[in-house]
C-alpha cells in the first residue's frame, strides 16, 4: 500500500549521490590502467590521501580454474573474523578464491598493500569482471584486519556473484555491506552468470551464445520468482546503470529481481557488449544527473513517492508498456519499504526498550535488597539459592523477558532490518552493556543452579548466550577497555559480567585438584586457579567489582577460604609437589 511507504523513493537519489562523486570515474580509470600494465594484474593510483587499487578483469580471467566452480568455505587464516553462526558456513566460488590467494601471495602485491595501508587515509579497491570479485575478497581481507585504521570501500564493475547466502549474511552481521558498491549495466550477463547452475566464465568462447543467454535468463527468472534457490546470493549495494540513468538498491532479493527484469529486454549480443562498455555508462550516468530530469511517461504524478518510483523505472530502462513494468515497480516499492522498515524498527525498539526498563529496574531493586540482606550472600548467590518465593519467581520472569527483547533485537540486526550504524549508536551500546552487567550474573546463577554445567560443561565455554558475545564486541569497539577510568569506590555492578562463572570454575578446580593423581594436570589446575585469584584481586584493587562479591557468604568469599585451605595443605605436601 502507498501509505506504507515514505514520502520519497530514494533508490535513484542514492545513485545520483554516488554518480556525483569522482569514485566511479577514478575507479574505472585505475581498472583500465591495470588492463594496460605489463607484467602485473593490478594497478595503484593515488588521488590526494586516497589510494585506488584496481584489478584487471582481462588478465585475471585467464587464471580462473574452470573446474573449480563449486563453493568452498573461506579460509580462517585469511578471513578469521568473517564467520556466521548456523549450520551453513560462509562459502565462495572456489576458482575465484584460488585466484585471490595467488594474488595475495605475490610479494610485490603485499609490499605495495603494506605501503598503502601505512600512508593512506582511504582505500578504494576496485576491479572489472573477475577483477571485481578479487577486489571484493581483498576488501573483506582488509576489513577483517583494518577496521579502525582507515576507511575502505569496494567498487566493482560487472563482477560475478561471489558467495552463498551465508556469505552474504556474514557480511550483514559484520555491518560491512555498506563498504561494497557493485555497478551493473543493464544487459551485462556476467553478474547474472552464476544463477545458471552449469555456466562458467567460458561464456566468451561459448559456441552458442544465444543458447547461453536464454539459459541464464530462464534460470534467473526461476530464482527471482522464488521457485528455486540459487547457490549464489548478492551482497552489498548494487548500482544498476542504463542509458537513461541509474538506481541503487541493497536488498538481496530485490537485486535478483532487478537483474532479471533489466535482462528481459536484452539480447545475446548486448549482454556481452555491455560487459565491456562501462566507461560509456559511467559518463552517461554522471551527465544524466547533472541535466534536468523529465518524465517520458506522461504527466508528473502528484505523489512525490510515485514520481520517484516512475523516475527509478525510467532509469532502469523499463517502460510502462512492457510486461515486466508492474513487477519491477513492486520490487522497487519493496526495496523502499525495507529501507523505511529499518528506521521504523529502530524507533519501535526504542519504545520497546522504554517498556522493558521497569523489568531491569526491578532486578536492580532485587540486587540492592540482596546486598543489604542480613544473610550476606550477595546478589548472585541469593538468586542461585532462591526458593519458591514470589519475589524470586518474578525476578526470573523479568530475566527471561529481557532476554527475549534483546534476542529479537539481534535477530533484526542480523536480518538487515536495522540501520547500518545501529550497533555503534551510544544509546544501544550503553543499554546493552548495562543489561549485560546486571542480568548475565543471573543467567550464570540459573545455569549452575539447574546443574547445566554437569550436562554441557562450564558456562564460559558451553553456556554463554550469543547476545552477550555480540554486546562485548559493541562495547570494546566503542570504548577504550584497555584503559578504564580510575574509580574511587566500588562499581554498582561488577565490570566483568562473567566474573561469577570464573568463580564457579575456580571452585570446581579446587575440588578436582584434591583428587588429581597426574602431576602435570595437578600443576595445570593450580596454575589456572592462581591466575584467577590474581585476576580477582586486580578487579578488587581497581574497584571494578560490586560490593556483593565481598559479602561474607558469597561464592567468592567461599572460594578464598577454600583456596587458602588448599594452599595450607600444599605447604605440607611441598616435598611431593615442589
Amino acid at each position: 500500500m502507498e501509505s506504507e511507504a515514505s514520502s520519497f523513493e530514494s533508490s535513484e537519489t542514492l545513485a545520483a549521490l554516488v554518480a556525483s562523486t569522482p569514485l566511479l570515474e577514478e575507479s574505472w580509470k585505475v581498472c583500465g590502467v591495470a588492463d594496460a600494465s605489463v607484467g602485473c594484474n593490478f594497478a595503484v593510483n593515488r588521488v590526494g590521501e586516497t589510494a585506488y587499487v584496481g584489478f584487471s578483469g582481462v588478465k585475471l580471467g585467464a587464471g580462473v580454474d574452470q573446474s573449480c566452480r563449486n563453493l568452498v568455505p573461506l579460509p580462517d587464516e585469511l578471513f578469521f573474523s568473517l564467520c556466521v553462526d548456523g549450520p551453513d558456513p560462509a562459502m565462495v566460488h572456489a576458482g575465484l578464491l584460488h585466484l585471490f590467494q595467488s594474488v595475495y601471495i605475490d610479494n610485490l602485491f603485499r609490499d605495495q598493500m603494506v605501503e598503502i595501508m601505512n600512508t593512506s587515509k582511504s582505500i578504494v579497491i576496485t576491479g572489472h569482471s573477475i577483477g571485481g570479485a578479487i577486489a571484493s575478497l581483498l576488501t573483506l581481507w582488509l576489513l577483517c584486519r583494518l577496521q579502525t585504521i582507515c576507511s575502505v570501500i569496494c567498487i566493482t564493475f560487472g563482477s560475478p556473484m561471489l558467495g552463498n547466502q551465508s556469505f552474504s549474511r556474514a557480511i550483514l552481521q559484520k555491518r560491512w555491506a555498506g563498504h561494497f558498491c557493485h555497478v551493473v549495466s543493464q544487459h551485462d550477463i556476467v553478474p547474472r552468470l552464476f544463477f545458471a547452475p552449469s555456466c562458467s566464465f567460458q561464456f566468451i568462447s561459448y559456441e552458442n551464445k544465444t543458447q547461453l543467454f536464454h539459459v541464464v535468463l530462464d534460470s534467473l527468472g526461476v530464482v527471482s520468482r522464488g521457485e528455486c534457490k540459487s547457490s549464489f546470493c548478492p551482497s552489498g549495494s548494487y548500482l544498476f546503470c542504463t542509458n537513461k540513468g541509474a538506481v541503487c538498491v541493497d536488498n538481496g532479493m530485490v537485486v535478483i529481481k532487478l537483474l532479471y527484469f533489466t535482462l528481459l529486454n536484452s539480447s545475446q549480443s548486448s549482454s556481452l557488449e555491455d560487459h565491456l562498455d562501462y566507461a560509456d555508462f559511467i559518463q552517461k550516468v554522471q551527465w544524466q544527473f547533472i541535466e534536468n530530469r523529465s518524465f517520458t511517461e506522461g504527466s508528473i504524478p502528484k505523489s512525490s513517492y510515485k514520481a520517484g518510483i516512475t523516475l527509478a523505472l525510467e532509469s532502469l530502462g523499463i517502460a510502462s508498456h512492457e510486461v515486466n513494468f508492474e513487477d519491477a515497480k513492486e520490487a522497487l516499492k519493496k526495496a523502499k519499504k525495507l529501507g523505511r522498515t529499518r528506521n521504523l524498527n529502530s524507533a519501535n525498539l526504542a519504545i520497546g526498550l522504554s517498556k522493558i526498563n521497569p523489568f531491569r529496574a526491578q532486578i536492580e531493586w532485587f540486587k540492592a535488597s540482596c546486598d543489604n540482606s542480613a544473610e550476606q550472600m550477595g546478589y548472585y548467590d541469593s538468586f542461585k539459592q532462591r526458593g519458591a518465593s514470589k519475589r524470586g519467581f518474578k525476578v526470573n520472569m523479568n530475566r527471561i523477558k529481557l532476554a527475549q527483547f534483546w534476542d529479537s533485537l539481534i535477530d533484526k540486526l542480523e536480518a538487515n532490518e536495522l540501520p547500518y550504524d545501529f550497533h555503534k549508536r551510544a544509546k544501544w551500546v550503553n543499554a546493552s552493556q548495562f543489561y549485560k552487567l546486571v542480568v548475565e550474573p543471573l543467567d550464570i546463577a540459573e545455569y549452575y543452579r539447574t546443574g547445566m554445567h554437569l550436562v554441557k560443561g562450564h558456562y564460559m565455554q558451553h553456556g554463554r548466550e550469543r547476545r552477550y558475545k555480540i554486546f562485548d564486541k559493541w562495547w570494546k569497539t566503542e570504548n577504550d577497555t584497555d584503559n578504564p577510568t580510575a574509580r574511587s569506590r566500588f562499581a554498582s555492578s561488577t565490570q566483568d559480567s562473567c566474573f561469577w562463572a570464573r568463580v564457579e570454575e575456580a571452585r570446581d578446580s579446587l575440588i578436582k585438584v584434591r583428587a588429581e593423581g597426574d602431576a602435570r594436570k595437578f600443576l595445570k589446575m593450580l596454575e589456572d586457579v592462581t591466575k584467577f585469584d590474581q585476576y580477582a584481586k586486580r578487579l578488587i584493587e581497581n574497584k571494578e567489582i560490586s560490593q556483593d562479591v565481598l559479602a561474607k557468604n558469597s561464592s567468592y568469599t567461599k572460594f578464598i577460604e577454600e583456596w587458602k585451605d588448599l594452599q595450607s595443605q600444599l605447604q605440607l605436601l611441598q616435598p611431593q609437589f615442589p
